[in-house]
């Protein structure tokens, strides 16, 4: 084994978190996958999880696992909210070099690789992400309460909205929106007592079956489907993209709005080049170069 020193990438969500190791310059040597770790949700159990994480990883390296103060690292953990954020938790890890960026960053760059373009990322949230030049933007992914258009958890929330029209005769009804009353057991009232506590990861769960019946042609799925297609090509008006940029689709749901957005957004569409623990290494790549 090389001698080379070791870089480490983590990707962190409120899910979980995906932590590897790998040469600077070469290949990854260890994975390890964690706990939570949401930096604004729950700061302190988010850095315990990706550094226990973090360590798991090291062992697999058996008698060349590095102490963590060894190690030049990026992470990019879902709830920074800003630099100076950033800076403050960077400041409490025990890395030789550290970054930390949010996980929008990190989704940008693994999917893009090194080509210049934007990323339509759709998943429980959603944000649009471009790279110019070396130069990144974000618009959208602020959150369900205010925006994350398109995303699972407001596609979600939409149908049930949509459901409570139905019964109100100010909407058409369809097999989804029955199938989806039927399990409130036909009572109105038992959603409206389910969205009084229901967290984002709550209304995502109705996605997967909202993107199989716009597939099967339901018209209340496809049209919820075509909404959030129109708010990504809204973002992506605003970045005016160029002639050689891609746009990548990436998330649990980005694949599924190929079909409905515009002709000439799908010809600029390109298969992502990696997830975003592969945009956190190279991250963690670029500060081990700056560093030597």
């Amino acid at each position: 084994m090389s001698d080379r020193p070791l870089i480490c990438a983590v990707d962190g969500g409120g899910s979980g978190c995906r932590v590897a190791l790998a040469e600077a310059c070469g290949p990854v040597l260890a994975r390890a996958e964690g706990g939570p770790a949401n930096i604004t949700s729950d700061p302190g159990a988010a850095i315990g999880n990706l550094l226990d994480a973090v360590e798991r990883a090291a062992l697999e390296l058996g008698p060349r696992a590095p102490r963590l103060a060894e190690l030049t690292a990026h992470l990019g953990l879902a709830g920074v909210l800003g630099p100076e954020h950033a800076a403050s938790i960077a400041a409490r890890l025990p890395f030789a070099h550290v970054s930390v960026t949010n996980d929008q960053v990190t989704a940008l760059h693994g999917a893009l690789g090194a080509r210049d373009g934007a990323l339509l990322a759709a998943g429980t949230g959603s944000f649009v992400g471009l790279r110019r030049g070396g130069e990144t933007r974000f618009l959208g992914g602020w959150g369900l309460r205010l925006g994350d258009q398109g995303s699972g958890a407001w596609l979600g929330r939409e149908l049930l909205s949509h459901v409570l029209m139905v019964e109100d005769g100010a909407r058409p009804d369809s097999p989804l929106a029955r199938t989806v009353l039927a399990r409130f057991d036909a009572r109105p009232e038992r959603i409206v007592e389910f969205a009084r506590g229901a967290e984002p990861s709550d209304y995502a769960r109705l996605a997967p079956e909202i993107v199989a019946a716009a597939e099967a042609g339901d018209p209340v799925g496809r049209s919820l489907m075509a909404r959030g297609a129109a708010y990504f090509e809204e973002l992506l008006a605003v970045v005016d993209l160029r002639r050689a940029e891609v746009i990548c689709l990436s998330g649990g749901l980005g694949p599924h709005y190929a079909p409905y957005l515009s002709d000439r957004t799908r010809s600029r569409l390109d298969a992502p080049k990696g997830d975003a623990l592969a945009g956190a290494l190279n991250l963690a790549q670029r500060l081990a170069e700056d560093m030597t």
